[in-house]
């Protein structure tokens, strides 16, 4: 991996620490990948930069070593590109590549829904939830990041929920390449509100093993979801700060 003194500044991420921002010195590199992919969602580290190890390490106070086995947890998520002689990137995709993720994960979730209705465990059911009411709370206290986080648990909650191993792991890498943009929709305070509303319907679909309303519904609910991630991704609206 190339030395930060051989990158080029403007090519360079640099590490601005937030509010409450606590050093993770001494701990694995799961909580580094951790702490770097909030970065990442939260726009820290831009799509399509290379990141400095050096501001990393400084700026999070860890060693090299966990810093660069986060980076390879990340690589496995499609967030990061770790290239050969230039160091760690983040990933940058097209709204074409977006779009065509979207479907897949449709259809995915489309495959999923009334097998995991029928399939289903008692206490599968309960996780959902108890993911969902953590949701709402973190929406109610304004925690967009926490919010995001069990959101998307809960929708490989419900996908795990169809007993396909095969289905759960292509659905959790897909969603793992995109998460990025998927995050930006979220930051517009309506489409929050609509998006709380739409998973009370899934998750009254789901309890009452109604398989093909579940499928409908998480289909409308991704559209919709999708439909404002794009005009926040193009510009044509704000998200909110």
């Amino acid at each position: 991996m190339q030395s930060d003194s051989d990158m080029a500044p403007a090519e360079t991420a640099s590490v601005v620490a937030p509010e409450g921002f606590r050093s993770l010195r001494g701990r694995s590199a799961t909580h580094v990948a951790e702490r770097l992919r909030d970065m990442i969602l939260g726009g820290d580290l831009p799509a399509g930069r290379r990141i400095s190890e050096r501001m990393l390490t400084e700026g999070l106070g860890v060693t090299r070593t966990p810093l660069r086995e986060a980076f390879k947890i990340l690589e496995t998520e499609g967030l990061l590109h770790i290239v050969p002689n230039r160091g760690a990137q983040v990933a940058e995709l097209s709204p074409a590549d977006v779009d065509m993720a979207m479907e897949l994960l449709v259809g995915l979730e489309s495959v999923a829904a009334e097998p995991a209705c029928a399939r289903a465990t008692a206490a599968q059911f309960a996780a959902v939830e108890a993911l969902h009411g953590q949701m709402v709370a973190c929406q109610r206290d304004g925690d967009l990041m926490g919010y995001f986080r069990i959101n998307q648990d809960i929708h490989q909650n419900i996908v795990d929920c169809a007993h396909n191993p095969a289905l759960s792991r292509v659905y959790r890498a897909e969603s793992a390449r995109v998460r990025l943009y998927r995050f930006a929709g979220n930051r517009v305070r309506q489409r929050w509100s609509c998006a709380v509303m739409e998973h009370e319907q899934i998750l009254q679909a789901l309890k009452q093993r109604q398989g093909p309303l579940l499928r409908e519904l998480l289909r409308a609910h991704h559209l919709n979801g999708w439909r404002v991630t794009r005009l926040v991704l193009g510009n044509e609206i704000r998200p909110d700060r």
